[in-house]
């Protein structure tokens, strides 16, 4: 079963890379389209938003999940609802060989 992308704040992009293209969440792309806040975000945060970004269906993440995030700096940093966060690849530290972050 498929799900349709949904793509509340236009960030979905394509980048070419040779004779590749890959598709992208552009966070600069959404704020310019509505998404006011966002590049003040934490980086730990940004990636959050870009996943949710690159995964918006209207059902398991919606553009209430997504402004959720950007809202976390009005709140002063607290959270009031979950989010759907789908890791894509994990970072590992390189002195202990423990996952440090699931993107």
């Amino acid at each position: 079963m498929t799900t349709r992308q949904s793509d509340s704040f236009g960030a979905q992009q394509v980048l070419g890379v040779g004779n590749r293209s890959y598709r992208i969440a552009s966070i600069p792309q959404a704020e310019r389209q509505g998404l006011s806040g966002a590049s003040r975000l934490p980086v730990s945060l940004k990636i959050v938003l870009e996943n949710l970004l690159r995964n918006e269906d209207g059902r398991t993440v919606s553009r209430a999940d997504i402004e959720a995030v950007v809202r976390w700096l009005d709140d002063r940093g607290k959270a009031n609802c979950e989010i759907a966060f789908r890791p894509a690849r994990v970072l590992m530290q390189d002195f202990t060989g423990v996952p440090a972050l699931w993107i």
